[in-house]
Formats: structure tokens, sequence, C-alpha cells
């Protein structure tokens, strides 16, 4: 529980800004701690103003030289967003500049061939084990999961034991991305793993125990899983191109979602009752998420574009913008 006491002039303001984000479906937890740093730091200079000024935003988001780039980028955007909510309430505020705004790099997704696929889940299966480690257990059930139901890796670590219903054969996603909950079916090749998998981690375990955790029971961190995923690509002979060229755990669900569709597009499905359900699936805000598959899937299989456009081409985009982690 959170004992922050808020306490500068501008304290009231803040408060408001923040419940209205959380009340719009944003998280903001993040961001309430940094707020939190910034109502005290007013406090701490004395500050008795209603509103921002130039001098108070630049002195607190440039005048700590030992800060990086992004923090001071974080700064800038969080307090352009409270300004701006101070000008919609009647207090004209300054609303500073992104002079540290991170410079988007586009990336493509790398889309495993199938007999890549083979290969990585080849090289996770007969990866050298560990006694001290349970990832030749945990590994080879977490990184199908993510393919076969196109889970981004943070779904995939937050899981916990009674979020994978085996008799239902189901998913629960609780809080993901866009604060959106939802329940996802498992293929049937994929449950009798997770069967096999229960009584090899889970005989003695709570309802409450992360589903994929270390044998410290705790929760595997992302930094962990990227660096045993960079090791199964080598044994895979997969090359990987560096920091941002991937392929990252996160192409495992682009690969789904173009899969899917180019199989629906194969079979003849109509895709304008299939997509809303793929969009639900992916836990995609809006359809705009899903529609870059829908170009994606089309330029890496021209052959079948005619089908696609026939069936969808109207939510077709004509490229740019991608479906972020």
């Amino acid at each position: 529980m959170n004992n922050y006491v808020w306490k500068s002039n501008l304290a009231s303001h803040m408060q408001q800004f923040l419940m209205l984000k959380q009340m719009a479906g944003f998280k903001y937890e993040r961001q309430e701690r940094r707020m939190e740093r910034f109502d005290q730091y007013c406090y701490d200079i004395g500050f008795t103003g209603d509103r921002l000024n130039m001098e108070l935003v630049n002195e607190y988001c440039y005048s700590f030289p030992y800060e990086r780039a992004c923090t001071r980028y974080e700064k800038e955007k969080l307090l352009s967003e409270l300004a701006e909510h101070l000008c919609t309430i009647g207090y004209p505020s300054y609303i500073c500049g992104k002079k540290f705004a991170r410079k988007k790099i586009p990336y493509m997704p790398y889309i495993f061939s199938e007999e890549e696929l083979g290969k990585l889940f080849r090289a996770i299966d007969t990866h050298p084990s560990d006694r001290a480690s349970s990832r030749h257990i945990v590994d080879g059930v977490l990184f199908r999961m993510i393919y076969g139901c196109g889970l981004r890796l943070s779904e995939a670590l937050n899981l916990k034991l009674k979020h994978v219903d085996l008799n239902e054969g189901t998913l629960t996603i609780l809080q993901s991305k866009n604060n959106k909950d939802r329940k996802i079916p498992m293929a049937k090749s994929l449950v009798d793993r997770c069967k096999k998998y229960n009584k090899e981690m889970h005989s003695f375990s709570g309802q409450d125990a992360y589903y994929f955790m270390t044998s410290f029971k705790n929760r595997i961190d992302n930094n962990t899983a990227y660096e045993r995923f960079r090791n199964y690509l080598w044994y895979a002979r997969i090359p990987h191109g560096g920091r941002g060229s991937g392929p990252r755990i996160h192409d495992l669900r682009h690969v789904f979602c173009i899969h899917c569709l180019k199989r629906w597009v194969l079979a003849g499905k109509d895709l304008t009752n299939l997509f809303p359900y793929l969009s639900v699936y992916m836990g995609h805000a809006d359809f705009r998420g899903t529609q870059y598959y829908l170009r994606l899937t089309a330029d890496l299989y021209p052959d079948i574009i005619k089908k696609m456009e026939v069936a969808l081409g109207y939510v077709i985009p004509e490229g740019g913008g991608h479906e972020k982690s």
C-alpha cells in the first residue's frame, strides 16, 4: 500500500490528473511514483504557485546532471501532460518540449520459417540441463506457449498456476497491456505438455505460485528469458542481428498471428467475421494492432494477397506502424 502524503500547493491538481488517467484505463503506477517525487520537490523548494511555469519545469527536468536521458524524457512527458490538464481546467501552464524524446527506430519483425521454428524448439528441448536450474523443464513450455497462444512475454511470465485451467484448456490473462483481461484457449498438444509440466514443477505448488518460476519459486525475470532465448538461437544456428535487429521473443507472437491469418485465408474462411475474434484474442486495444498483421501477411505471402484484399481489403493498411510489445 502506498502511504505517501501529498503536500505541495499543486497536490490536489496532481491527484486529480492521476485519477483521471487511471479512470481512463491507464495503470500509471510508475508515473504516480514520479508525480509524488515532483510533489515532494515542489514542497521542498517552497513553490506556492497553482500552475506550472517554465522555471519550475526546467529546474525539475534538467538541473540534476546525474540523471539519464530516459529519466529526463519521462519527466518531460509527465509534466507536459500535467500542464495540458491544468490548461483544460483553467490554470494556463507551461508545456515543455521533448528535448530528450527517444528516437523511434522502425523494427521489422523477424518471421521464423516453419523450419526455423522446428530448429528453435529442438534447440530448447535438447539444450544441456543444469542441476542448479529448472530451465530444461520450464523453457520448452514457456516458449511454446508464447508462440502457440500469441502471448506477450510479460503475459506469460505473470501467469500463476490458478490462471492455467487444464480441464478447460484455457489461460486467463489479467491486467495486461491496455488493461484488458481475456481468456484464451490452448491447443490440445500444449494442454498435454502443461499436464506433464505441472507434475514436474507444481506437484506441491499453491494456486498463487508463478506458473513459470525459478528453482527458488520466484518469477522468471524478462532479462533472464531473453538471455536464454539468445542462447537457444545460437544453439539452433539462427543468426541474431544484435540489439534492435532481432529475432526477439516478441517475434513469436507476430509469427502466431501471421500463421493464423495465413491458415484462414488458404482455408477460405470469412475474415470479416473472424478478424474481431483475433483482435480480442491478441489483446489489442482496437483493430489497428491487428491490421498490421494483415499487411505483414500479405507482404510475406504475395500469392494470397488477392484473397486477403477481396475478403478484407478495406482494413489492410498501406504500411507503416507496428504492434508494440
